[in-house]
């Protein structure tokens, strides 16, 4: 417990005696660092590519996931410890530095230990492909036989050798030239091939035998290179750079936006090497020189036994589905689209909205109602108007089509934000796009990124105008909409209506909203309401009132929702929390926070919806706002109130309880910092739930039963 925790001391939270006994800690230690429970987060990822009941190309899938949340996680959160290490050096604080380097290898240790069981696990993999019609070549040498090495060179000399650079003489230079997530061969020490990042990590194709094949890039280069010098042996490296940049477009000019956000990315290529991922025989004498060299500690380099490229395989699983497509056991059935009947007929969804609001639970229910909503608005001749944000989307969107059809004959105004991380060339894109067919395009400001997802179409009916807006925790992109599970509310609630006015007009005017009716909005007012109404509860249950607090979210760090929540469990409020990702807090501690129970769902879609249900204040929010610091002062972003008693049922009654009910793919945190399988306790029963719970599946089927049974059945 002790390598999960970071001091945080505050005065407001009773820390108990026994806290001491109940947990390996220093009494004054309750927070689990971010970091380390995010690696336990990315561990929970990659045990799904070990579950037998899991389809193997989706095991496959998860494998190459956990290695490009691994990627990313280098890229940014250990970029910012390594950076911490690197001022506190500087600063005479040598107690803070110290904790720095100790919290550094143990993200370290842990990532090396990480590694190894990535490598077991695509073993395992790869001896049921090998049964069912596909070799994935693990090693490349004798073993191998010299028919399967002929067919593998031959592809190698025909895909990848000719759009090799030539090899120039090796100089340390020519590694830190190196761009994040590049690639070169060193053959000896006298050459150094850099690969283009164009060439695929991992190739596929099929023999003559009707086998498919699978090779590594890296392992391949080093193969079919070696002896290019005679008595020289061959080894890749792979580097990993920080990129993780800020930009504040305070007082610039919005036109100059585009062009500041693009000379930044570039930067991204050539920040601080993090990691250093080696492929080959290297003497440990080299490895020291390596380190040195590249600016880097040795323990940040780690040494890979099959490839340094894991996450070449999320691809390849495109090329196994199409090879194995008659072995329906290999993927999960794709979902029907569903677009309930409410919006189905485009003349009279509007009507319909004013009678209730319309859920919409992605990717069960199909992101298409979305679109069939924008497509109502883009023919409707009395809608005047079309708004909306953009944090990120897929380039071929039809909602992008729509937009640009729109500006024909509407005002039609788009907010997007050039600084979401990993999409700021497809944003930059996507402006030039949107204004060249006229629509016009605006972008966050200062240090605030606009993370909200608000739609706004603006009618005119009887010489009034009249609001239908959309809400919703996740991205407008429809590639996502099918792999992410997020909410939406479609409404024609005139107070929402004006406080998406209200909160778009001010983004427009860079000024920060204020003064809505009905949404809560950040950075200004989203962090006191929640421990407002956290404080709510707590008063309840302090005056023997029954009390409950659940929240889903993707991440939980912030150190004063935590103290709260604390607090709350103390004074006896029941705290159900179901966090995907980091969380700091440790649950189930005597005197601390035993009422407080933390799940975690890792399955086949990506939880991404976020949650806030308070019981004595009656409230459901809905948010694309995680508990994280950054989300509620750094970020323009809202949380929107579940205001429909049918909406507001579904979720207490049926959604919540669901997820807190999984029994199949929930793993609960306990007060040693240790994530272990859940044993959810009895619950009440739920609509057509029969067996063992597993919530995605459970949704999976309401939706398919048009949600017969539950408060959504009436209007479906």
């Amino acid at each position: 417990m002790d390598s999960h925790l970071t001091t945080q001391k505050d005065a407001t939270v009773a820390h108990p005696k026994s806290l001491e006994n109940s947990v390996e800690l220093d009494p004054s230690k309750f927070m689990i660092h971010r970091d380390l429970s995010w690696l336990e987060f990315n561990e929970r990822v990659l045990e799904e590519s070990l579950r037998p009941d899991n389809p193997l190309l989706e095991r496959l899938k998860f494998l190459g996931i956990s290695a490009t949340n691994l990627d990313e996680f280098f890229m940014i959160r250990f970029s910012s410890v390594a950076r911490a290490v690197h001022t506190l050096a500087k600063s005479g604080d040598e107690a803070s530095k110290n904790a720095a380097e100790e919290l550094q290898l143990k993200i370290l240790q842990k990532v090396k230990a990480f590694q190894k069981k990535q490598e077991q696990a695509l073993t395992k993999i790869t001896e049921i492909l090998a049964t069912v019609g596909t070799t994935v070549v693990t090693e490349l040498g004798k073993n191998l036989g010299e028919e399967m090495l002929a067919l593998v060179r031959k592809e190698f000399e025909e895909k990848i050798f000719p759009h090799l650079p030539t090899p120039i003489p090796f100089k340390w230079k020519s590694l830190l030239d190196l761009e994040n997530l590049q690639m070169a061969v060193l053959i000896g020490n006298k050459e150094i091939v850099v690969v283009p990042k164009t060439l695929p990590q991992a190739i596929f194709f099929r023999g003559k035998d009707k086998r498919g094949y699978v090779f590594f890039l890296d392992q391949a280069l080093c193969h079919f290179l070696e002896g290019r010098v005679p008595g020289e042996s061959c080894r890749v490296i792979r580097v990993c750079r920080d990129a993780d940049f800020s930009v504040d477009l305070e007082e610039e000019d919005p036109e100059s936006i585009p062009d500041i956000v693009r000379s930044t990315v570039r930067s991204r290529d050539r920040g601080r090497i993090h990691r250093v991922q080696t492929l080959g025989k290297f003497k440990a004498e080299w490895r020291t020189e390596l380190a040195k060299n590249l600016g880097c500690i040795e323990e940040q380099c780690f040494e890979s036994a099959i490839t340094s490229n894991l996450a070449g395989l999320r691809k390849i699983t495109r090329h196994l589905q199409q090879h194995h497509r008659k072995e329906k056991s290999f993927e999960h059935p794709k979902l029907k689209k569903r677009i309930p009947p409410k919006i189905q007929k485009r003349s009279e969804i509007f009507e319909a909205l004013k009678k209730s609001d319309l859920l919409l639970h992605h990717p069960y229910d199909s992101f298409d109602g979305f679109v069939k909503w924008v497509e109502c608005a883009v023919n409707d001749p009395l809608v005047i108007e079309i708004q909306m944000t953009v944090y990120r989307t897929d380039a071929t969107s039809p909602v992008i089509d729509l937009l640009k059809l729109a500006a024909k004959t509407k005002k039609v105004s788009v907010l997007i934000e050039l600084r979401a991380r990993f999409d700021e060339l497809n944003n930059l894109r996507l402006t030039e796009d949107l204004k060249a067919a006229g629509v016009r395009v605006g972008f966050g400001f200062g240090k605030l990124k606009l993370h909200a997802k608000i739609a706004l179409v603006t009618r005119k009916e009887n010489d009034s105008l009249f609001y239908y807006t959309h809400l919703s925790t996740g991205n407008y992109n429809s590639a996502t909409a099918r792999q992410y599970e997020d909410f939406a509310i479609l409404t024609a609630n005139q107070d929402l209506g004006h406080d998406a006015k209200t909160f778009l007009e001010a983004v427009w005017e860079e000024r920060i909203p204020t003064h809505f009716k009905s949404l809560v909005s950040a950075p200004t007012g989203l962090h006191r309401r929640m421990l407002s109404l956290i404080k709510q509860e707590t008063e309840a249950a302090r005056q023997g009132k029954s009390a409950h607090i659940v929240a889903k979210v993707n991440a939980l760090v912030d150190q004063a929702i935590i103290e709260s929540l604390y607090i709350a469990s103390q004074a006896g409020v029941k705290v159900d929390l179901i966090v995907r990702g980091a969380c700091s807090l440790i649950p189930e501690v005597k005197g601390l926070s035993e009422n407080i129970r933390v799940i975690s769902i890792v399955d086949r879609f990506l939880e991404h919806s976020r949650i806030y249900y308070f019981k004595n204040a009656s409230a459901i929010y809905l948010s694309s706002a995680d508990w994280m610091t950054r989300n509620f002062f750094s970020r323009l972003e809202v949380a929107f109130p579940v205001l429909d008693k049918q909406l507001f049922s579904f979720i207490q009654d049926i959604v919540l309880p669901a997820y807190l009910a999984d029994s199949e793919r929930a793993h609960r945190l306990n007060s040693k910092g240790v994530w272990q399988p859940a044993k959810p306790k009895s619950e009440m029963p739920l609509p057509q739930q029969t067996g063992a719970m597993r919530a995605q599946f459970y949704f999976m089927g309401l939706a398919e039963r048009h949600y017969a049974g539950t408060p959504l059945s009436k209007r479906n």
